[in-house]
């Protein structure tokens, strides 16, 4: 069993955060919910899902975590502002742990400057924010660069999964 972090917000895409959290429960996998405001209750954008923030950002520590989920939807542009987000995304890049972005989490990325020299995928209105990053946009379903797992959109959620699942054996 490993111990997932997810780092979400409000307006995250429901199905982004849903999906693969189902998958990696059932396998047995813990989540655990990391956010702006320990003991919150963050929304998603369809407002079907909601999710309670278990620890603070800023008490995190990359090292209590085997891998990192970052669902899409607005949630990663709202925490990018966030310097405590930000570093914690940026300290997950660079332990080597495995990373698991969708659709616009690479918005995170991009702002804790980790995917430069990198191939990755994301939702279509970012893909030149990206490439601005000095990352090589590969248009997938799932693109795996080392510790880093992409897709692109709700679409590909299976794959996402499949590859998530499979790095985390």
């Amino acid at each position: 069993m490993r111990k997932i972090a997810v780092i979400i917000t409000d307006y995250f895409e429901d199905v982004e955060y849903t999906e693969p959290a189902e998958a990696f429960r059932s396998a047995g996998h813990e989540l655990v919910h990391v956010g702006l405001e320990k003991g919150k209750t963050v929304k998603g954008k369809n407002m079907t899902a909601e999710v309670r923030i278990d620890q603070a950002v800023g008490d995190a520590s990359v090292g209590d975590f085997d891998a990192l989920l970052i669902p899409g939807g607005y949630s990663p542009d709202r925490l990018r502002v966030n310097e405590k987000a930000v570093a914690f995304a940026r300290s997950f890049v660079n332990s080597g742990k495995p990373v698991f972005a969708i659709c616009h989490a690479p918005q995170l990325l991009i702002t804790a400057d980790v995917i430069r020299g990198r191939k990755i995928t994301g939702y279509t209105s970012i893909i030149q924010d990206i490439k601005n990053a000095g990352a090589e946009f590969i248009d997938r379903e799932v693109v795996e660069d080392e510790n880093l797992i992409s897709s692109r959109n709700p679409n590909d959620i299976p794959a996402f999964c499949k590859a998530a699942l499979a790095r985390l054996r």
